[in-house]
């Protein structure tokens, strides 16, 4: 069977992308692929796989349908980050300017997590692979239930 769909990129609004670009930079070490200041847009990572766009260029992409966020709440989506050093990607973060959520916490099904809110809202997640923290399932942590 083919596939009629390849993932291309999560695309993150913002009211400044320079102050943006400029945070993942310093707080994920990702490289800029593309940048067009006057469109307001940027491509971040050798593949593009994020994207950073101005609600300008949202609301020029889709002409009377762009949903402009109205609120200062986080926004409802997480992008992750595979880490080998969890607690290290935390740090490097919040001293770029993130606002630390959760900090590194081991999970009962052997991965470490942690959280934070980049500098537009986005809730950045950084975790290790399944298994590959040899203490993680000393935790107590549980999952709520639902």
């Amino acid at each position: 069977m083919n596939q009629l769909l390849k993932f291309g990129s999560v695309v993150i609004y913002v009211d400044d992308v320079a102050a943006a670009l400029d945070f993942y930079q310093r707080a994920f070490g990702v490289e800029v692929r593309f940048y067009d200041e006057t469109a307001g847009f940027a491509e971040l990572g050798a593949d593009g796989s994020i994207a950073l766009a101005s609600h300008g260029a949202g609301e020029f992409m889709m002409p009377g349908a762009y949903p402009r966020p109205s609120s200062e709440r986080r926004s409802g989506i997480e992008i992750a980050f595979w880490a080998e050093d969890v607690p290290g990607a935390f740090e490097r973060a919040v001293g770029a300017g993130a606002l630390a959520v959760t900090p590194p916490r081991a999970m009962p099904w052997g991965q470490t997590v942690a959280y934070v809110e980049s500098v537009e809202g986005t809730i950045i997640g950084f975790v290790s692979r399944v298994g590959a923290d040899s203490d993680a399932s000393q935790t107590s942590s549980s999952l709520p239930s639902s």
